[in-house]
């Protein structure tokens, strides 16, 4: 029975086949071994590394079972027991993820690609070879500060895009309702952005908006609108060290637990203290909703010099969801939990979201911004 047949693999005994150890995957089986992977990895912080080989040049073939054949030897040649070989997209990419790698770095990565090249070479001619397309992609990524230009890779995540079509027009209901609904509360509140900004110019020198660097869906980057709350041209090293001791150190005596916010801040204006406590100071934010970059409802969008102290885990938060307004953190507790807590309701609400949820969260958000409880 030949391995690389060209059909697709089915589920239970035609997930995987079996020739001399060796485990070939279908593509939805390798999808989700994937995946499996990306959470090991999280816990135990060790590497690993996905190859991908795109032979859809040589699936025009005549003869591609030989090829494939010729391929499935050169390749069982290479690898270790315990990597995992399958089709990342049937039919034209094979995928290896070498798993719990030591380190990931540029010698390590040249001398498997030298090992896979001299392999494949051994049983096809310089003319096939030349026709396979070989990438290398790291995980976690390894670009360092993931706010420069970090946005995540997207070969490592193949199986969040897959969407049905019940969920894509839920999603487009929800940028309905976000349209929609953020026009409609500009409209609103005008008289209130207006006494607002009033207030900030009368009482304090300096803008009225405040404009920061934010991370977005996936990663990207975007300018966040806040009513200023501090005075003009605050050092923001402050709140800076805070923010390392609270998610490097959350049990360090100076940082009091489950406070996501400094407390007694002298850089903040008397008017911008009644804007923190009552969340007012977001309302700007409505703006970026309309514009895209933000929902009505979602993880809170983070700075970027605090993802720089995410692990690998925290970074979750930022995949394949808009930051919003509100969300489950805002509503469960606001600044009174924990970083990881707060990590953990970003991610109950990305994999349980409905438009049912969002609609929960809206309606128990004006009793949290009234409440008041966690906010400074």
């Amino acid at each position: 029975m030949k391995l690389f047949r060209s059909e697709r693999l089915q589920t239970g005994a035609d997930l995987a086949r079996e020739e001399d150890d060796y485990t070939f995957y279908g593509k939805a089986p390798f999808h989700h071994l994937l995946r499996i992977e990306r959470h090991r990895t999280e816990r135990s912080g060790k590497p690993f590394l996905l190859l991908l080989l795109d032979i859809s040049a040589l699936m025009a073939e005549r003869r591609p079972e030989e090829i494939l054949d010729k391929l499935h030897s050169a390749l069982k040649a290479a690898f270790r027991e315990t990597d995992v070989c399958g089709w990342y997209d049937q039919d034209r990419v094979i995928g290896v993820i070498f798993t719990e790698m030591v380190m990931v770095d540029r010698s390590s990565i040249e001398t498997i690609f030298r090992k896979i090249h001299r392999r494949i070479g051994e049983k096809l001619t310089q003319e096939l070879l030349d026709r396979i397309a070989i990438s290398f992609h790291v995980f976690p990524e390894q670009q360092g500060d993931i706010s420069i230009e970090g946005p995540f890779v997207a070969k490592l995540y193949p199986d969040l895009p897959k969407r049905d079509l019940s969920i894509r027009l839920s999603l487009t209901e929800k940028r309905v309702m976000d349209v929609v609904g953020s026009a409609a509360a500009i409209l609103l509140f005008s008289p209130v952005f207006l006494v607002i900004a009033a207030a900030i110019k009368w009482t304090s020198d300096g803008p009225a908006f405040f404009r920061q660097e934010r991370l977005g869906c996936n990663g990207k980057s975007f300018t966040c609108l806040k009513f200023r709350s501090m005075y003009k041209d605050s050092d923001p090293a402050k709140h800076r060290n805070y923010i390392t001791k609270y998610i490097g150190e959350q049990q360090n005596a100076a940082v009091e637990p489950g406070v996501f916010k400094l407390k007694d801040d002298r850089r903040i204006t008397s008017v911008g203290r009644w804007l923190r406590k009552t969340s007012l100071d977001e309302l700007p934010q409505l703006f970026n909703v309309l514009k895209g970059d933000m929902s009505l409802v979602g993880p809170r969008p983070p700075i970027p010099y605090e993802c720089n102290l995410y692990d690998i885990w925290h970074r979750r938060r930022l995949l394949s969801c808009k930051p919003g307004i509100t969300g489950l953190w805002q509503v469960m507790g606001r600044s009174r939990t924990t970083f990881d807590d707060m990590v953990r309701l970003d991610l109950k609400y990305i994999n349980e979201w409905s438009l049912g949820l969002d609609f929960k969260i809206l309606l128990k958000t004006p009793g949290a911004v009234f409440g008041g409880d966690g906010a400074y």
